[in-house]
């Protein structure tokens, strides 16, 4: 796993795409059928503007097992469940996939151990996933997903923006999209990327230039992302693995390309975890094999946009080159996090507020 500051990953075998889900409408309050998995995701999951990987999930794994898979979307993510479990409301979910470093942070900060909201999947063979990519301390998250927040640009509308710098020029104002970091786990990761570039005490100064040459901070990455599709501008913060997108629905690179800027990425990265408070243990032990089975990572990795998870998988040729890695690779660990991600996420707000 990417610790501390700055390290060089020399090993792509990746993961898949941040496993970001959901299916709108599909959560209840009853318990759930002795053959019903409730598993929690965010929207891009199943209902991305790109591709996503739900539906084929749901497909395969009913299909093998006689279960049913219901998607569980909640309109804050992770914030929901662990404010659920907080007040002592039922989760209406078993499992979630798409747990991040962030989410294990906030998590911990709003809950005691009584009410701890993961319980470890120590039943599943994880000796296939990549080691750099466990971030749980606890490994009570599997990975099962990741990639590289990084900014994708038009080509044909502007030149690649090649340092943090670059954005407050004239050729960049108004040109970039991005999740909103309050809300959002790609917003989030830009946001810690910008602080380890350009420093603790100087970041917000930073954020200022980049808020007077208009940067946008939209709600979700779906709509950062669709935007950015229908030309409202030139480049929009998302992730490295975008030209697999791109090859699959045939649209031209050129508008599709990838941009490191002063050659670094941040690195996305995402497991499953198991709602301590499940009936159904076991079967959410079945699903997170499931994920982890190279087919499933290899169809998975294609749909999510991404990069397998495990040693045993690996990307269709087709789309290895399409497949980008910065030079270097940026990632917090979880203590780090844990101390200071509040914080830097406040300051920020009360920023982009004053403006």
């Amino acid at each position: 796993m990417m610790r501390g500051n700055v390290t060089r990953r020399d090993y792509l075998a990746g993961a898949s795409v941040g496993t970001l889900g959901v299916l709108a409408g599909c959560t209840s309050s009853a318990g759930s059928s002795p053959d019903t998995l409730r598993v929690g995701a965010r929207e891009a999951y199943v209902n991305a503007v790109s591709t996503s990987a739900g539906e084929w999930v749901k497909k395969q794994f009913e299909k093998r097992h006689g279960t049913t898979i219901e998607w569980v979307i909640k309109e804050q993510g992770m914030n929901d469940f662990i404010q659920r479990r907080n007040e002592g409301a039922p989760l209406d979910a078993d499992a979630y996939v798409g747990v991040t470093p962030t989410d294990i942070v906030r998590a911990e900060r709003v809950l005691d151990d009584d009410t701890a909201l993961f319980s470890p999947l120590d039943a599943i063979d994880t000796g296939s996933v990549v080691d750099e990519y466990w971030f749980d301390p606890q490994k009570r998250i599997v990975p099962t997903g990741a990639s590289y927040v990084c900014i994708v640009y038009n080509g044909r509308k502007v030149s690649e923006p090649t340092s943090f710098d670059a954005l407050l020029t004239s050729e960049y104002s108004g040109g970039l999209l991005l999740a909103n970091p309050q809300t959002t786990v790609t917003g989030l990761d830009f946001l810690l990327w910008t602080i380890h570039e350009k420093g603790r005490d100087s970041y917000l100064d930073y954020w200022q230039r980049l808020l007077k040459n208009n940067v946008r901070a939209v709600k979700s990455w779906n709509s950062a992302y669709s935007a950015y599709e229908s030309g409202e501008a030139p480049m929009v913060v998302s992730f490295s693995t975008d030209q697999i997108y791109a090859t699959n629905e045939g649209k031209p690179l050129a508008k599709h390309r990838i941009g490191f800027p002063n050659d670094t990425g941040y690195a996305y990265v995402s497991g499953i975890g198991k709602f301590a408070d499940t009936d159904h243990g076991d079967m959410v032990d079945t699903f997170a094999q499931f994920l982890l089975e190279p087919e499933t990572q290899r169809r998975t990795a294609v749909l999510n946009v991404g990069f397998p998870a495990v040693e045993n998988a690996s990307l269709p040729k087709k789309y290895q080159p399409h497949a980008k890695e910065p030079k270097e690779t940026i990632q917090y660990s979880v203590d780090e996090l844990r101390k200071n991600a509040d914080r830097w996420r406040s300051k920020w707000a009360r920023q982009v507020a004053s403006k």
